[in-house]
């Protein structure tokens, strides 16, 4: 089996070019294997949650937002920031779940935990799977900005599947969160996933 493993090369200095609302941008001077000296520029980032969120129909809740660097509006699943440091990605990822779709899930697991561009990014994200989805209880979260202006459906996985294979959706937690259940329906079954509290080294977090 492979597996990814950790290493860190020595850095012999660090600078901060960048520090924007969310993220920031470092720049490291790293030794590399031969003794020389690179630099490398990288956005810094908390880490994110995503939740693909299938009910009872087979279907997965997906809605369509603006996504400014990339000049189109994607279909997507639920996602959001950490919003702290150790913050449960558990409690985050439901968090994202009622306040971009309103709705509220009965079983949680693990579907695929990703760096999402780890040559220019340290963003990790985790991406579970929820099941049991209902319409969520009390007020609505007041949006803004691009969530202003949302679209949403519930579509067959099949479809989704089809649709990443055709080139036609591109959000890389929709790509990894509907290709990771296709493989898991078609494989172990979902009970085989991991549970949602499982490690995350990436962004370790307290209970």
């Amino acid at each position: 089996m492979l597996k990814d493993s950790p290493e860190e090369w020595r850095i012999t200095a660090s600078t901060t070019p960048f520090t924007g609302n969310k993220t920031g941008v470092r720049t490291d001077t790293v030794v590399m294997p031969d003794g020389s000296t690179v630099t490398r520029d990288y956005q810094v980032h908390p880490g994110s949650v995503a939740v693909l969120a299938l009910d009872d129909d087979g279907k997965v809740l997906v809605l369509k937002q603006y996504r400014h660097p990339a000049r189109q509006k994607l279909w997507e699943i639920p996602a959001g920031l950490l919003d702290v440091p150790g913050e449960n990605p558990l409690h985050a990822a439901q968090r994202e779940l009622y306040e971009e779709a309103y709705a509220k899930a009965d079983d949680w697991r693990v579907l695929a935990d990703v760096y999402t561009s780890p040559g220019g990014s340290d963003e990790a994200v985790r991406i579970f799977l929820a099941r049991g989805v209902s319409e969520a209880e009390g007020e609505r979260f007041e949006v803004a900005e691009e969530e202003a202006d949302l679209e949403y459906a519930r579509v067959p996985l099949a479809d989704l599947v089809r649709g990443v294979l055709a080139g036609e959706l591109h959000n890389s937690c929709l790509v990894v969160g509907v290709l990771a259940l296709n493989a898991a329906l078609t494989g172990d079954g979902v009970d085989a996933l991991r549970p949602a509290d499982a490690p995350w080294p990436a962004r370790p977090f307290t209970a």
